[in-house]
């Protein structure tokens, strides 16, 4: 996989939460993760993923028996913009089409959860920046 967030600093110890996954999965730590019924995570892979609940704290091996998995909710995290996602300090930043990486979010991110954060810093198409995590 690749573009995983990278932590910058945590605070709170980041908050970790704990959610349900598959076993047969692979989870990059930093993958960028969303929820669905019931408290079950996965990868974010597409702009219907949602909502957003955090940054996997751990690699997630697939068929390691593990059915669990820590997500980082409080934090600044490294995460790059999608080549349609370019971001202004500031603005609030959500899930794009493209796996673990954002773009500026619009009304509709807003009420689906789609949410990543507050830009810190502006970015360019494929850039990365420091975004403001707090779930």
């Amino acid at each position: 996989m690749a573009n995983e967030a990278v932590i910058i600093e945590l605070f709170n110890g980041g908050r970790p939460i704990r959610y349900t996954c598959a076993d047969g999965v692979t989870i990059p730590k930093g993958s960028l993760m969303v929820v669905s019924d019931p408290r079950t995570v996965a990868i974010h892979t597409a702009a219907e993923d949602v909502p957003f609940v955090g940054v996997a704290a751990a690699e997630k091996v697939a068929n390691d028996g593990a059915t669990t998995i820590a997500v980082y909710t409080d934090g600044i995290f490294d995460i790059i913009a999608a080549a349609a996602g370019v971001t202004a300090v500031g603005h609030i930043a959500a899930l794009s089409a493209t796996v673990n990486m954002i773009q500026a979010a619009d009304a509709t991110d807003l009420l689906q959860g789609a949410v990543v954060g507050q830009c810190l810093e502006a970015q360019g198409n494929d850039e990365v920046g420091a975004i403001r995590v707090n779930k």
